[in-house]
C-alpha cells in the first residue's frame, strides 16, 4: 500500500516496525540486507541479550526470505525515477512480515 508522507530517515528501528528507504543506487533488497547485517553486527558486539534487537533481526530475516523483491523494486523505482522519496515500513502481520510503501 502506498501512502503520502514527508519523513526522512535511512532506516528507523523500533519494536513494532523497521523503516527502509531505497534509492536509485540502493534498491529495497540491498537496503534491507544492509540493515540486517548492521543489526546482526550490533547484536554480536555485545548486545546479544537485547530482545528488541533480536526481534528486529528476525523481522528483517523473514522479510528478506519471503518478499518478492522484483515486485518491490518495480513498485519503488517507478517513484524514485520521478524524483519522489520511497520508504518501506516493515512490520509483523499475522506472524508474517508485511510492509507499507510510503511515497513523498
Amino acid at each position: 500500500m502506498a501512502v503520502e508522507n514527508n519523513e526522512r530517515a535511512l532506516y528507523n528501528l523500533n519494536m513494532c516496525s523497521i523503516e527502509l528507504v531505497p534509492s536509485l543506487s540502493h534498491c529495497i533488497e540491498t537496503v534491507a540486507k544492509e540493515a540486517y547485517w548492521n543489526l546482526a553486527n550490533k547484536y554480536m558486539e555485545g548486545e546479544a541479550g537485547d530482545k528488541e534487537l533480536a526481534g528486529q533481526i528476525e523481522l528483517l530475516k523473514a522479510f528478506l526470505k519471503m518478499m518478492d523483491f522484483r515486485k518491490l523494486r518495480s513498485e519503488s523505482e517507478m517513484h524514485l525515477v520521478e524524483g519522489r522519496r520511497v520508504k518501506f515500513i516493515v512490520y509483523w502481520q499475522d506472524n508474517k512480515p508485511s510492509y507499507d510503501m510510503v511515497i513523498s
